[in-house]
C-alpha cells in the first residue's frame, strides 16, 4: 500500500508539471527571445519522495496557434499560372485559391536572393543586406551578404516560441564564401532557425542531378533513371510534416518549401512537356493577348486595365523563321509541363497536409513567383544556361540539334524572351527589371480554413513579400521581438495582411514601399508608382550614368498596370515621390546604387570576402568534394597547375582524380585503364581532351597539368600540357574557356565527380571513383 501510495502522489505531482506548463503559457514574455528560463528555489528536502517538483519550464505556442506552411515557386511570372489567368494548368493552386483568398496585388523585389531574404524575415532586402543575390555582394551596407544581427528570421522566432521548423528546396541566402565545410553554419538554414533542411544552398540547380545538402552535409542523390529533385523534396517534406503530427500532434510547425522550378535550367518529365504540344504555336504575342483577356473575365485585373505593349528590345512573333517558331514553342512547352508538375508535387504536399488532419489549421501562403517569369535566356533562348551567363548567346541554329531531347539531363534550358514578356502580363518587363510590375507583381494565395472563413475572392490591397512574416505572427499571437539574444531588433518592414481577409474594401496597410535592383528603381507610395527603368537583364551594354535616368509615373490605383505615364503632366508628384524614394533609400541602406553585374562576380572588384584570400596554391585531399566555386581557387583564363601524387595499383587504374563543375562545362584530371587524361569541356559545345598512350606502372606517380593561356582577356584559349613525373606525355590546345562561370551549382571534388561528370568517359558519382590513391591535388595559379 505505502508503495501504491507513493506511485499516485508522484503520479499527481508529474501532472502538475504539465497543467502548470500550460496554463504559464499565457503570461511569458515573448519580446525578448530566447525565453528565459524562470530560476528555480533551491530544495532542502532529502528524498524525491517527500518533496514536490516545481512546474517544469518548456515553451510552448499560443494556444490555437496555426502551422505555418510558405510555398514559393521559382521564376515564374504573374500570367503564367490559371489560377491568375495563365495558360499553365495548376490544380493545386486553384483548389488553394477556390478555398482561399488571391492577392492580385503581391510584389517581390524583382530577384532571388532579396525576396527570399525579405520573405522570411519580414525586413527589405537592403536592410538584410541582400540588395542583389549574394554570389554579387559587396562591401557597402546593404549589399555585404550578411545578415545583420538586428533582424531574426521568422524561423528562429518561431521555433524560440515553440514551433518545430524545417525548409526544404531552394536557400539561396548564405554568402558563398561561407559555403564550405569551415562555415560558420550560422547564416546556413539550419543556423538561421530551421531545425530541418533538405535542399540546395545557392541559386539553382539541376533537376535531374542536384547539388543536395542535408543540413550542412553534401549527400548525393539517389541514382534512379526517373529521379526529379522536385519530387525528391517533396518527399522529403511529407515525411517530416507527417513525424511532426505523428510525435508532436500538439506541436505547430513552420515549413517553408522553396522549389527550385521553375528557374533555369527547366527540366521536366517528357510526359508534362508532352501535356502542352502545340498549345503556343500562336507565339507570345498571341498568348500575352489570350492570357489579357482571360484575365479580364475572371476579375484577376480591373475591367479598364490595359495590356502594355511590346518593347522594342523583345521581337514581335509574326518576324520569326519557321525553325525559330519550332524551337520556341518546345521551349515554352517545356516551361509548361515543368510548371505544372511542380503544382502536382505542391499538390501532394498539400494532400498529406490534410490526410494527416493539419490542413484545416494551418495557414498557407501559396506565392507563385519570386520575381517575374526570367528573360535572362536571350533573345532565343538556350540549351544550356551556362552559356549566358559566360557571354555566349543562344542561336538557334546551334540548338535546333537539342529540340526534342529539351528539358531532359543533357539539356540545361532556358526560354526566350519573349515567353517571359508573355507570361509576365499584362506587365512590362520580366524579372530583375524593379521598376515595373513584370519584375515585381507575382500571385498569391492565402489559405487558412480555420481563421479565414471567406473564400474564392480577390483581395487588392497593395503588399510586399516584407508583409509575410507580420502576417505569420499575428496569426500566431507571437509578437515581433524586441530583443534576440541580447540585441535590439529593428522593427519589421512588414504589416500584416490579416485585416484584409475578412474586409475586400479595407484600406490597405502598405502605403509605402520602395523596390532597386542593378539601377532599376521605384517607389509606391499611396496609390503612385514613380520608376525608373535603368537597364535590361540580356543586354549586356554600357549603361548611361544614374542621374541620366528618364522616371516614369503612374497612378497604379487607377492604372492597374502602368500602362499611363503621367510624367510629363504632373512633375510636381513625380518630384514629391522621388523625394520618397530618396527617403527610403537612405533608410533602409540603398544607397549607393551599384548596377554592375559581370564585375560583381569577382571578389576582388566587388570588395567581398573571398575564402582564397588572396593565396594563388590550393592542396586539396581525399574526401574533399561539392566545394563550390565560391569556394574554390579561381583558374579562369589565367596560368595554372594542377599537380597530383597519386600511387597507381595496376595498369588498369580508372577514375577522377579531380573535376571541377560537370557536363554542361568544366574540367577534369583523370584515369582510364591506366593512361591520365586531362579534359576540357567547353559548355558542353567543344571538348579537348589529351591522355598518354601508355598506362603507367603500378606504384607512386606525380601526375601534371599546364594551362598557358594566348592572351590575358575572358574566355582566352591556350595551350594544355599533361605530364607524368615530370616529362610531358600529351598536348593539345584549348580553342576557348568559360570566362565568367563553369557552375551555378556543382563544385570540385577530389578522387569522383558528383552530380554530372564532366567527360564521357566515365559516369558520374560514385561511379567516377578513383580506384587508385590520391595523396593530395595542388592546384596552382600562376
Amino acid at each position: 500500500m505505502k508503495l501504491k501510495f507513493h506511485l499516485i502522489r508522484r503520479g499527481l505531482a508529474l501532472g502538475a508539471i504539465f497543467v502548470a506548463s500550460a496554463a504559464a503559457q499565457d503570461k511569458i514574455d515573448r519580446s525578448a527571445l530566447p525565453i528565459p528560463e524562470p530560476k528555480s528555489d533551491s530544495i532542502t528536502t532529502l528524498d524525491a519522495r517527500d518533496a514536490k517538483a516545481p512546474a517544469r519550464f518548456e515553451v510552448a505556442a499560443p494556444q490555437g496557434a496555426p502551422n505555418v506552411v510558405v510555398v514559393l515557386i521559382d521564376d515564374i511570372g504573374f500570367g503564367a499560372g490559371s489560377a491568375f489567368g495563365g495558360p499553365i494548368r495548376m490544380p493545386a493552386l486553384d483548389k488553394m485559391a477556390a478555398n482561399g483568398l488571391r492577392f492580385n496585388r503581391f510584389h517581390t523585389t524583382a530577384l532571388c536572393s532579396p525576396t527570399r531574404v525579405s520573405l522570411l524575415t519580414g525586413h527589405n532586402h537592403h536592410a538584410n543586406n541582400a540588395g542583389a543575390i549574394m554570389e554579387l555582394a559587396t562591401a557597402f551596407p546593404g549589399n555585404t551578404g550578411n545578415r545583420p544581427q538586428e533582424i531574426t528570421t521568422l524561423a528562429q522566432i518561431l521555433r524560440s516560441n515553440g514551433f518545430s521548423t524545417a525548409a526544404f528546396g531552394k536557400y539561396h541566402e548564405t554568402p558563398p564564401w561561407e559555403v564550405s565545410v569551415s562555415g560558420p553554419y550560422d547564416r546556413w538554414p539550419t543556423g538561421s532557425g530551421f531545425d530541418k533542411f533538405y535542399g540546395f544552398i545557392g541559386g539553382e540547380t539541376n533537376q535531374w542531378a542536384p547539388a543536395i545538402y542535408d543540413g550542412v552535409v553534401r549527400v548525393e542523390h539517389k541514382q534512379s533513371p526517373d529521379y526529379h529533385f522536385t519530387t525528391d523534396m517533396t518527399d522529403q517534406a511529407i515525411n517530416w510534416v507527417s513525424a511532426q503530427k505523428s510525435l508532436t500532434p500538439d506541436k505547430p510547425f513552420y515549413l517553408y518549401f522553396a522549389t527550385g522550378a521553375t528557374h533555369a535550367p527547366h527540366h521536366a518529365p517528357k510526359e508534362w512537356i508532352a501535356k502542352y504540344k502545340g498549345q503556343f504555336s500562336g507565339g507570345w504575342d498571341k498568348l500575352r493577348e489570350q492570357t489579357f483577356e482571360r484575365q479580364k473575365k475572371m476579375g484577376i485585373i480591373p475591367a479598364n486595365t490595359k495590356l502594355t505593349p511590346r518593347p522594342k528590345e523583345i521581337p514581335a512573333w509574326d518576324g520569326m523563321s519557321a525553325p525559330q517558331k519550332q524551337l520556341f514553342e518546345r521551349q515554352m512547352e517545356t516551361f509548361a509541363g515543368f510548371a505544372e508538375h511542380t503544382d502536382h508535387e505542391i499538390g501532394r504536399l498539400i494532400a498529406q497536409l490534410e490526410a494527416i488532419g493539419a490542413l484545416d489549421n494551418t495557414l498557407l501562403f501559396y506565392i507563385v513567383g519570386d520575381n517575374g517569369s526570367s528573360a535572362e535566356g536571350g533573345p532565343e533562348g538556350t540549351y544550356n544556361e551556362m552559356m549566358a551567363l559566360n557571354g555566349v548567346i543562344g542561336k538557334t541554329e546551334q540548338m535546333t540539334e537539342h529540340l526534342e531531347a529539351w528539358g531532359d539531363p543533357t539539356t540545361y534550358p532556358h526560354f526566350a524572351i519573349g515567353w517571359a514578356w508573355a507570361t509576365n502580363s499584362p506587365f512590362q518587363w520580366a524579372k530583375q527589371v524593379a521598376s515595373h510590375f513584370g519584375g515585381t507583381r507575382n500571385g498569391m494565395v492565402m489559405h487558412w480554413p480555420k481563421g479565414i472563413k471567406t473564400k474564392g475572392e480577390i483581395r487588392s490591397q497593395f503588399h510586399h513579400v516584407v508583409d509575410v512574416a507580420p502576417t505569420a505572427l499575428e496569426a500566431a499571437k507571437i509578437p515581433q521581438p524586441k530583443t534576440v539574444n541580447g540585441i535590439r531588433q529593428r522593427p519589421m518592414d512588414g504589416v500584416s495582411m490579416l485585416y484584409a481577409a475578412e474586409n475586400a474594401k479595407a484600406a490597405g496597410q502598405r502605403t509605402t514601399q520602395y523596390f532597386e535592383m542593378f539601377g532599376n528603381r521605384a517607389i509606391y507610395h499611396n496609390g503612385w508608382v514613380a520608376c525608373t527603368r535603368h537597364s535590361i537583364p540580356w543586354l549586356m551594354v554600357p549603361l548611361p550614368p544614374l542621374k541620366d535616368d528618364v522616371w516614369e509615373l503612374y497612378h497604379v490605383d487607377e492604372d492597374f498596370s502602368q500602362a499611363n505615364d503621367l510624367a510629363a503632366k504632373n512633375p510636381a508628384k513625380l518630384k514629391e515621390l522621388q523625394a520618397v524614394f530618396d527617403k527610403e533609400a537612405v533608410r533602409n541602406h540603398v544607397f549607393p546604387i551599384d548596377d554592375r553585374r559581370v564585375e560583381r562576380f569577382n571578389p576582388a572588384l566587388a570588395g567581398r570576402p573571398d575564402i582564397m584570400g588572396g593565396r594563388k596554391t590550393l592542396t586539396v585531399y581525399p574526401g574533399m568534394t561539392g566545394m563550390t566555386e565560391n569556394a574554390f581557387i579561381n583558374i579562369k583564363s589565367v596560368a595554372h597547375t594542377v599537380t597530383a601524387e597519386v600511387e597507381v595499383p595496376d595498369d588498369k587504374t580508372s577514375g577522377v582524380i579531380l573535376a571541377q563543375a560537370g557536363y554542361f562545362g568544366g574540367w577534369t584530371l583523370y584515369m582510364k585503364e591506366g593512361k591520365p587524361h586531362h579534359e576540357y569541356n567547353f559548355l558542353a559545345l567543344e571538348r579537348t581532351n589529351i591522355g598518354a598512350d601508355a598506362p603507367l606502372a603500378p606504384g607512386k606517380h606525380t601526375i601534371s597539368y599546364e594551362f598557358i593561356p594566348d592572351a590575358k582577356k575572358p574566355g582566352t584559349g591556350g595551350k594544355s600540357i599533361l605530364s607524368v613525373d615530370g616529362k610531358k606525355v600529351a598536348e593539345g590546345h584549348i580553342p576557348k574557356t568559360q570566362a565568367f562561370v563553369f557552375s551555378a551549382d556543382e563544385g570540385a571534388d577530389v578522387g569522383m565527380d558528383g552530380e554530372t561528370n564532366v567527360s564521357p568517359d566515365y559516369k558520374p558519382g560514385p561511379a567516377s571513383g578513383f580506384t587508385g590513391k590520391i595523396i593530395k591535388v595542388t592546384v596552382e595559379q600562376k
